[in-house]
């Protein structure tokens, strides 16, 4: 496996997939038994795998014991992260949840206790709970990192508004940066792609992507009539083939595997990785984890991205769709945006 910079506002070099922790634990009703999450992780160790990500409500707390049981004797090998903001269990009350100083700090000390740990490495607001101002997320994250209790700060299913403004603000304040963020993408979920991509790499945030497979549909699995997520999770974190367009998606994906010799999920999480995401993987069993490994030989050539991207295609959104346009174009620069040699980034 191969290892990347996180972002721009760290020195913090992580594995290029992600190990995601959801499904260590059965307190969903689905998942893995300990002894086999112990088996994924020792196999994504071995495989150089470093960055485990995982999150308070994740099975209840177990996906956090599990982790803190298994990293015993070689927590200093891996980036641990995990969040905040859903409570560990559905009985943590009003002052427990959300993204306020008192919610962080109480959900810390608890991911702390079950992870058997001193630190996190990075810490993530789970969701936006559209209530506490970005100030008062700074200045808590600052805080526990001055005494020790977390090493970066990140944002996971926020806005891209809302990033743009915190990151800004910790800028000019000298705070503990936002060091990156965590999405949703893969091909069949792009829109991530209208704003909340090109400000992370305008703004040199790391890109942290979650369900790569579309919740296993890219998989194929489903029109086997496997149930995984569909049923497990009683269809939340899944994505339906429930379009034409869907359906085209994955017809591709099929092909295209066939023709490279993988799996459809190696040359899904391969396209997410070719975006410039570090995909979060989110095996349940030993086997998913090996399928799930091999995505890192599939190097997929430009013209093989042309043809998933073609084929998932999404309409562009209000101003980009104004901005794009050929007419208006020329008329920016003066007749001649043929002519003109664009940024390699995006500009903020």
């Amino acid at each position: 496996m191969r290892y990347k910079v996180f972002g721009e506002h760290t020195g913090l070099r992580v594995s290029e997939l992600v190990l995601g922790a959801g499904s260590f634990g059965t307190r969903w009703g689905h998942g893995a038994e300990p002894a086999e999450a112990r088996r994924i992780l020792d196999g994504y160790a071995e495989a150089g795998g470093n960055f485990i990500d995982t999150a308070d409500s994740y099975q209840f707390g177990e996906s956090e014991e599990i982790l803190g049981e298994a990293l015993q004797g070689r927590r200093d090998d891996f980036v641990l992260a995990t969040k905040f903001t859903q409570g560990a269990t559905p009985a943590h009350g009003i002052l427990a949840t959300g993204n306020s100083r008192k919610a962080m700090v109480t959900s810390l000390e608890a991911s702390l206790k079950r992870l058997k740990t001193e630190r996190i490495d990075l810490y993530w607001v789970h969701f936006a709970d559209g209530v506490t101002p970005a100030e008062e997320i700074l200045r808590g994250f600052d805080d526990l990192a001055r005494a020790g209790k977390i090493q970066y700060g990140g944002l996971s299913d926020f806005p891209a508004w809302r990033v743009s403004r915190a990151a800004t603000i910790a800028e000019l304040r000298g705070a503990l940066p936002i060091a990156g963020i965590q999405v949703e993408h893969s091909l069949v979920e792009r829109t991530t792609e209208h704003d909340l991509l090109p400000m992370a790499q305008a703004l040199g945030l790391g890109v942290v992507a979650w369900s790569p497979l579309g919740g296993g549909m890219l998989t194929g699995k489903y029109r086997r009539g496997e149930a995984g997520r569909l049923q497990g999770f009683g269809g939340r974190v899944f994505q339906a083939e429930n379009s034409s367009q869907r359906s085209a998606i994955l017809d591709e994906v099929l092909t295209l595997a066939d023709e490279i010799g993988a799996t459809p999920g190696q040359v899904a999480i391969a396209w997410v990785a070719a975006k410039g995401s570090l995909p979060i993987i989110g095996p349940r069993t030993v086997e998913q984890l090996a399928d799930n490994l091999g995505a890192v030989k599939v190097r997929l050539t430009p013209g093989q991205i042309a043809r998933l991207d073609a084929v998932s295609a999404i309409a562009p959104v209000f101003p980009y769709a104004l901005l794009g346009d050929p007419g208006n174009r020329q008329r920016l620069s003066g007749g001649k945006f043929d002519l003109l040699d664009l940024p390699v980034m995006p500009v903020a």
